[in-house]
């Protein structure tokens, strides 16, 4: 048998794995962003929201001010926001959509919120859009799920790759 002497310098010390700590939905509320940043909560993990494109940016303004024109004309007291309202999906996951369409009782329920002013899960959008950016299976079938599971009554993904919309509804929110 023989032995191999290794000076201290090349000996690696392992340092024991970092525990990482998940958030609870309070924490993300209370949580102090930097500012500028979106976060989303993801099963307890924080999660930053990448920088939206130029044309990210201007379809999802695009739809709010179209839904702002038609609530206005139509006198509907409905309230539609581009990127600042998190919905809450699961015990420890917020998301921000790009575009949150609820009544006016939960809007001034929420505005005061600190953040995204999350909707918790008795405050329940109408519908939710999301704009396709480079995570594909993200928003057509994680987010799709959540937002089925929690019954938002619709969901839009607008892929702009593809200039398609598809309209998912929710079987249990239909009238009738």
């Amino acid at each position: 048998m023989t032995q191999a002497v290794v000076s201290a310098t090349e000996v690696a010390i392992k340092e024991p794995p970092e525990i990482e700590h998940l958030l609870t939905f309070q924490e993300y509320l209370d949580y102090e962003v930097q500012p500028g940043v979106l976060y989303e909560l993801v099963k307890g993990k924080l999660i930053p929201m990448g920088a939206t494109t130029h044309n990210h940016t201007n379809i999802y303004r695009f739809l709010v001010h179209k839904f702002q024109r038609y609530f206005a004309t139509k006198k509907l007291d409905l309230v539609v926001t581009g990127l600042a309202t998190g919905v809450r999906t699961e015990e420890k996951t917020s998301r921000i959509p790009d575009v949150v369409v609820y009544s006016k009782a939960v809007w001034n329920k929420v505005r005061h919120r600190p953040g995204a002013g999350v909707l918790d899960f008795d405050e329940k959008p109408m519908l939710v859009i999301e704009i396709v950016s480079s995570d594909l299976r993200n928003d057509y079938v994680i987010k799709r799920n959540e937002y089925e599971v929690v019954e938002i009554a619709e969901y839009w993904i607008y892929d702009p790759k593809e200039k398609r919309v598809r309209v998912f509804a929710n079987p249990s929110n239909e009238e009738g």
